[in-house]
This record gives C-alpha cells, structure tokens and sequence, in this order.
C-alpha cells in the first residue's frame, strides 16, 4: 500500500515536471506564439485522440448545452497559451511562469462569482501577498520595460486560466479530463485556422521536434498523467504538489537556456508560491 502511494506521488511529481517544460519550449522555439501554439493544438490532439481511442475514452459530448462552454473554454484556452507564451518572450521563463501561477488566487476571487459561495476575507490578504510578490518581480513601473510586459501579460495568462477552470468545474465537470482537453486543442486548431494565411512558416522544419515535445510530453502525457493523478489525491494536495512546476521549468531554464533568476525573483516567486501553498492547504477539506 506504501509503495503503491509512493509511486503515486512520483507519477505526479513526473507529471508537474512534464507541464513544467512549456516555460523553457515557449521561450525556446523560434516562432511567433500564436503559430506554436497552432501546432502545439493540432499534434497535441492527435496524441489525445489516439491516447482516446486505446483507452476507449467516450468522446461523445452528451447535450447540446455543452458545446458553448466547450468552445468558450477553448478560446480562454487558446488567448491563455499565447499570451503566456508572449510572456516568456519578452521576459524570461522564471518570470513567465510565476506570474501564471497567480491563478489560483485569481480563481479564489472568482468562484464567488461563478458559484454560490461566501467569499473568505483571507483571499484579500492572499491577494495583497500575491500583488507583493509581483511588485518585487517588477524591476521597474514603466511600458517600455520588457519584464514589466512580461508580468502583466503573465497575469492575464492566469485571468483566463482561471476563468476556463471555472467554466469547466460548472458545466462540464462530469466529462473524462482527456476527452476535454481532446475538444480543446481541436477548438484551438480550428480557431487558429487564418494563420495559414498569415503567419510565417519559415523555420517550421527545424522547430518541428521541438514542436512535437510541447505537444507529446508537456501537453498529451503531462496533463493526461495530472488528471489522472487526481483519482489517488485531493485536488488540493494535487495544487500543492503541482506549486513546483514553476521551480522545475526555473532549474531547467537554468540548464538549457542559462537563465538565472535574479535575488528579486526569488523573493517575489516565494511570495506567490507561498500563496498556493496557503490556499491549497485552507482549502483541504
């Protein structure tokens, strides 16, 4: 029984550090986002139908009510992944992924709104901590600082993050994780479609592995292995567990792209993740 829990903990360890490798791909590829993001959707559905199709996943969406919270999820989705990925480009992946994280706290503010639930006075302090944590990432207050672009396109990122999972966690949270995220990328790919007559493919030949990683291991098999991971844990052990995502794409920033965070991104990156680790642990019922 230990062993079999031990190995859970592992599964989701791997799992976060699978999502986790979005920062450095995004940062990474030579391309403009909205175009990886388009390719990031069309190979990540393939690999999500196959993976359907070998798990006999029902791909049935089961009322016509569904689909517009089906195709409003998958745009939030879609703006979410490019101006996260924006984010990395003109900042860096430490920066980039740390100012997403803000959604839990964001989706804190929100559920009141979305669901009949009584907001918690704890969230205003949990913000300010968050807006502490962002102030000290903030190298200067000026638009023309490209951090600075970064941070508030990162929090913007987690604005429509969290507003896809509450959209999600109110009308469509009966459906198998994978078949959602099958329809998403599938939403995606077609919503993208006018890139084909805008965008530059000019070095898609030699992005095309990259490319194919962001779609096979940070999308397919990492949230695939998350969701899956939810049937042996709390969702807020899982958030918990899943606050290290930002430290592993930093350490493997470190290692491929040589980026080192600066003492202000510790301090402010902690004071963020400490807000996680608060709202998960508060929240565990």
């Amino acid at each position: 029984m230990q062993n079999s829990h031990l190995k859970n903990i592992l599964l989701l360890l791997l799992a976060t550090t699978f999502i986790s490798t979005s920062g450095v791909l995004g940062k990474y590829i030579n391309m403009a986002p909205e175009i990886i993001i388009w390719f990031r959707s069309i190979f990540a559905g393939v690999f999500l139908f196959i993976y359907c199709k070998f798990k006999k996943v029902d791909l049935k969406i089961k009322q016509r009510k569904d689909l517009t919270p089906f195709v409003i999820s998958a745009f939030l989705m879609a703006i979410h992944w490019i101006t996260y990925f924006y984010a990395l480009k003109l900042s860096n992946v430490a920066i980039g992924m740390l100012s997403i994280y803000t959604f839990p706290v964001i989706i804190a503010f929100l559920e009141p709104l979305f669901i009949k639930t009584k907001f918690n006075p704890i969230h205003i302090f949990l913000g300010l901590l968050v807006l502490t944590g962002l102030y000290i990432l903030t190298p200067e207050l000026s638009l023309e600082n490209s951090d600075l672009k970064g941070i508030l396109l990162g929090v913007f990122s987690a604005f429509c993050y969290a507003i896809r999972i509450l959209i999600l966690k109110q009308h469509v949270g009966n459906y198998n994780g994978s078949m959602l995220m099958f329809y998403q990328t599938l939403i995606i790919s077609i919503m993208l479609l006018p890139l084909l007559f805008f965008g530059n493919f000019s070095n898609f030949q030699s992005q095309l592995p990259y490319l194919i990683l962001l779609a096979l291991i940070t999308t397919a098999i990492g949230h695939t292995m998350l969701v899956h991971s939810l049937k042996h844990f709390s969702a807020s052990t899982a958030s918990i567990i899943s606050s290290i995502q930002p430290i592993s794409g930093i350490i493997i920033a470190y290692f491929v792209l040589t980026e080192i965070p600066s003492k202000a991104t510790y301090i402010g990156g902690s004071l963020i993740l400490a807000t996680v680790i608060i709202e998960s642990f508060r929240s565990k019922k």
